[in-house]
């Protein structure tokens, strides 16, 4: 699956009609995710659900999580 290949107008009905689940951890600033038909994942912040989410994978957000459980992502 090429995420870059998507048909403009199948993301959009995607992203409509998507469940976005919250994170439970309380604070200000979350994230939220949808998982989206074709193996795609939907990430955006919940304060500006306007703009547009970053899309990936199953592998790449599988990588992506992968990454912040191992620590990889921390700020140094």
């Amino acid at each position: 699956m090429n995420k870059n290949e998507l048909d403009p107008s199948w993301v959009e009905s995607q992203l409509r009609d998507a469940q976005w689940q919250t994170s439970s951890s309380g604070g200000q600033t979350c994230v939220q995710v949808a998982f989206l038909d074709q193996g795609i994942v939907a990430l955006r912040d919940s304060k500006n659900t306007s703009k547009a989410p970053h899309l990936f994978t199953d592998a790449e957000y599988d990588a992506f999580i992968g990454g912040i459980l191992r620590g990889e992502l921390r700020r140094n």
